[in-house]
């Protein structure tokens, strides 16, 4: 194993050469020796990262042209059916539905505090290239408590602050479909209230990314909690506002080429390898090398902000080849 140093602080940081180490660094967790019990070991602690936060988007195709008046007719009659039915049936309804929300609610935490254990975890496997789950179950309980409280506030925030902005722009395209009309106060209401949507989410995606990227990393090197991580982490955000910023549109170039691939990967076997992607845990396992070299990745490009942010072991000193006499030392001169 040759472990990642810290890249020379002495050159400007860059976000494309954190990239060959940490291909390097795949190499040397998952293929040198390659070992199907260590990817599993490695691949459980990946799916406990990644609990929860399978991929979901925003997006769907809306058709917006004439529509008939029988077509509002129709949707206003339905719409006023299913009000007079959900009054009707109140006594049954509200019952279940506070059971599905208390349900989906306790699902939503398990996975959250689950996560923030496995991010540890996931960590601990990558930077010191070991295939361990109890261990970093067991070292990391106060950190990734800390997390999971931290993420959950977070949570809440986010849900605070995008919950009324949906539910008011659902009404006011209610009213517009039920009315049978647009009107130009409803469009511009909805399109200010979906612009302020979509900048509190890429501020919470923000916020999540440097979370699991940069501050993660930094708990485990400190021992500490989240909050007090990030604020360190902001001092190093505030002092390198542009080399984050490049490394946020990075990620994303990044995230189109492993996508590219992932899509090449399913074609050229029929799409076989999609179909084994979307079992839970063998998903994770078969697409253990990208997570590997995303998670390496961060800790390579944080690496160069200085030797106190290398997550990796010191290399081995240097010793000399057995039967070789040591090099002679020449005197200091007079």
């Amino acid at each position: 194993m040759n472990p990642i140093q810290p890249l020379s602080t002495r050159r400007e940081i860059n976000v494309v050469e954190p990239v060959s180490p940490a291909l390097e660094h795949v190499k040397d967790v998952l293929f040198r020796p390659f070992d199907l019990g260590r990817w599993f070991v490695i691949g459980f602690c990946a799916w406990l990262a990644q609990l929860g936060e399978t991929g979901s988007g925003f997006g769907g195709n809306y058709n917006f042209g004439n529509h008939r008046q029988q077509n509002g007719t129709d949707f206003r009659h339905a719409l006023d059916h299913a009000r007079d039915y959900l009054l009707n049936n109140l006594d049954w309804i509200v019952p279940l539905a506070s059971v599905i929300v208390v349900f989906c609610l306790g699902l939503w935490l398990l996975c959250l505090w689950l996560n923030s254990r496995g991010k540890f975890m996931f960590l601990h496997c990558v930077a010191l290239n070991q295939a361990e789950v109890s261990k970093p179950w067991d070292q990391f309980v106060h950190e990734g408590n800390s997390l999971f409280l931290f993420r959950l506030g977070l949570g809440l925030v986010g849900g605070v602050l995008t919950v009324p902005l949906l539910v008011v722009i659902a009404i006011s395209v209610l009213r517009m479909v039920y009315q049978g009309e647009a009107d130009i106060g409803g469009i511009m209401l909805s399109i200010g209230l979906g612009m302020a949507f979509l900048l509190v989410a890429i501020l919470m995606a923000l916020v999540h990314k440097f979370t699991v990227d940069f501050v993660v990393p930094v708990m485990f090197l400190r021992r500490i909690r989240c909050w007090d991580a990030w604020r360190e982490f902001l001092g190093l955000l505030s002092a390198h506002v542009g080399t984050f910023a490049l490394y946020i549109l990075f990620q994303i170039v990044l995230g189109m080429a492993i996508g590219t691939l992932v899509i090449i990967v399913f074609v050229v076997t029929c799409c076989i390898a999609c179909c084994l992607m979307a079992l839970p845990f063998l998903g994770t396992v078969l697409l253990l090398p990208v997570l590997v070299f995303k998670r390496a990745y961060s800790l390579c490009f944080l690496a160069q902000f200085g030797p106190e942010y290398n997550v990796f072991p010191p290399a081995p000193p240097t010793l000399p080849a057995p039967g070789l006499p040591p090099m002679p030392v020449a005197p200091p001169l007079m």
